[in-house]
């Protein structure tokens, strides 16, 4: 046996010439790939811990932009509707106004009808009040119309004398309206002051956009 036969080997490897066996053990590859795999997974992990931390703090970015849209179309739901309110309103041309005097004093009925005639009102009746409202209106008067005046007409007529009561009568007919004056009645509202709150009426006014709505 040679010298340079390593132990228990035999003749088996023999080592011939300047050529000697490699003794070093066999690299572990799949353990590499293992621990490999888990650091991708673990970064994985925390990248996605990360974002979920970022959207709590700053409220999710989804959530607000989805909530974005929503509240500008529940701005321009509620401008639509203010601008379809105040175009229902009508002008005075366009409302007949039936004046009655529930009060002692005399020629009240004619002054106010007079009045109104040169605000713009188209006039009808022109009298005393009957039985159930003679001497019975305590305040400035009662503006009384049909259920569809509610909206329009009656908000029209009201700027023409501030502090009158409305009220409408499901059952009656027509689009006429009657200004019932009453014992605190002392006259109309200035022109000046009923102008502006006519236009206030025209004007379109954007409903609070605090509630929530879907469009």
């Amino acid at each position: 046996m040679s010298m340079l036969t390593p132990p228990g080997m035999g003749g088996k490897y023999r080592i011939k010439g300047d050529k000697y066996p490699r003794m070093r053990p066999r690299r572990r590859r799949g353990r590499l790939t293992l621990a490999a795999t888990a650091s991708v997974v673990v970064l994985g992990v925390l990248g996605w811990g990360t974002l979920q931390l970022v959207d709590v703090f700053t409220g999710g970015g989804k959530q607000a932009s989805a909530a974005g849209p929503k509240a500008d179309c529940s701005t321009r739901v509620s401008a639509s509707a203010s601008a379809a309110a105040a175009a229902k309103v009508p002008k005075p041309a366009q409302i007949t106004v039936n004046v009655y005097n529930a009060t002692p004093r005399s020629g009240l009925a004619k002054d106010t009808a007079d009045e109104l005639k040169k605000r713009g009102f188209k006039i009808g009746d022109v009298g005393n009040a009957a039985k159930e409202f003679d001497k019975k209106v305590k305040g400035t008067g009662i503006l009384l119309g049909p259920a569809s005046s509610l909206n329009t007409s009656l908000p029209v007529l009201g700027t023409q004398l501030a502090g009158a009561e409305r009220r409408t009568e499901a059952s009656r007919k027509g689009a006429d309206v009657d200004l019932i004056i009453g014992t605190g009645f002392t006259s109309l509202t200035k022109q000046a002051d009923a102008d502006k709150a006519m236009a206030a009426l025209g004007k379109p006014v954007p409903a609070p956009t605090s509630s929530k709505k879907t469009c």
